[in-house]
């Protein structure tokens, strides 16, 4: 929490942050997940079906000027930050876990 203009405390979260929420909510649809900081790159998480190691995908939190999303590594966005529920309903979709 930091200050605002206002004198009061703000939350503020970071990339990682909203990564490790939706990484919470794949892990509860059965996935695996790791959350990768590679030096000089963006923060990514790892998704993979447990049941079929080849269905992965590197998952990206990034702020745009409307606001935060979780992106496909292809450059398309999965959902706002705020609804990271959906995002990992959308990701469980495409990596098929029932």
């Amino acid at each position: 929490m930091t200050p605002d203009d206002t004198g009061t405390a703000a939350s503020v979260k970071t990339g990682i942050e909203y990564l490790e929420e939706l990484g919470d909510e794949l892990v509860e649809r059965g996935l695996r997940v790791r959350l990768t900081l590679p030096r000089g790159q963006a923060p990514s998480l790892h998704v993979m079906n447990p049941d079929a190691s080849a269905l992965t995908e590197n998952i990206l939190a990034e702020q745009g000027a409307d606001g935060w999303w979780y992106w496909w590594s292809w450059a398309e966005r999965i959902a706002p930050t705020g609804d990271a529920a959906a995002a990992a309903d959308r990701v469980a979709l495409v990596l098929a876990v029932h």
